[in-house]
C-alpha cells in the first residue's frame, strides 16, 4: 500500500471512537440507516483531505460536512418524505418506544435545516454558537429555526415538551 492509499495519522483512531455518535447523528438527520451509512462514508471521505488542518479537533469539521450534505438540494430530494391523502389509523395508547418512534417520525417532517437544528441542539447538545457554525448559519437563525421547529414538533406529537430546552414525548 502506497503512502497515498494509507489514512492519515490519527484518522483511523478518530473513526473508530467516533463511528457511533456520527451514525446517530446521521440517522436522525436522514431516518434511514442505509442513508446514514452514506452519509458518514462521504463526510468521512471528505474529511480525509483535511486531516492534517483538522486532527487536532476534527468533530466540528466532521459534524459541518454530515449537516451539509444531510441539507444539500442534491441528497434532499432522495430523503423527503412524501405527503399523502390518506391518514393513518390512531395510534393505540403509547409506550416508550411508541413516543421515541412518533419523535423520530416528527423529525422526519421537519425541513432539512430545521432538522440539523434540532439535532445538533438537542441530540447533540451544541451550543446556539457551535450550532451556528456547524450549520454556516448566523445565531439568530439557529434561534429561530429551533423556535419553528420545536412549534412544529408540538404540532405533529401531541404531549411533547421541550422542558430544559430538550424535545421529549410524554
Amino acid at each position: 500500500m502506497s503512502d497515498r492509499d494509507r489514512a492519515p495519522a490519527g484518522f483511523e483512531q478518530y473513526v473508530a471512537a467516533r463511528r457511533a455518535a456520527l451514525l446517530r447523528s446521521a440517522y436522525l438527520l436522514t431516518g434511514q440507516h442505509e442513508d446514514a451509512e452514506d452519509l458518514v462514508q462521504v463526510a468521512l471521505v471528505k474529511a480525509v483531505p483535511h486531516w492534517r488542518r483538522i486532527a487536532d479537533h476534527p468533530e466540528p469539521y466532521v459534524r459541518r460536512i454530515l449537516v451539509r450534505e444531510s441539507i444539500s438540494p442534491w441528497r434532499s430530494r432522495r430523503w423527503r418524505e412524501v405527503a399523502t391523502g390518506v391518514l393513518p389509523e390512531a395510534a393505540s395508547p403509547a409506550t416508550d418506544h411508541d413516543d421515541a418512534a412518533a419523535l423520530r417520525e416528527a423529525l422526519l417532517r421537519l425541513a432539512p435545516r430545521q432538522r440539523a437544528v434540532v439535532v445538533l441542539r438537542y441530540y447533540e447538545d451544541l451550543t446556539e454558537r457551535e450550532t451556528a457554525d456547524a450549520l454556516g448559519i448566523a445565531v439568530g437563525t439557529v434561534k429561530s429555526q429551533a423556535r419553528d421547529a420545536l412549534a412544529r414538533l408540538r404540532e405533529l406529537v401531541p404531549g411533547i415538551d421541550d422542558e430544559d430546552g430538550v424535545p421529549v414525548a410524554r
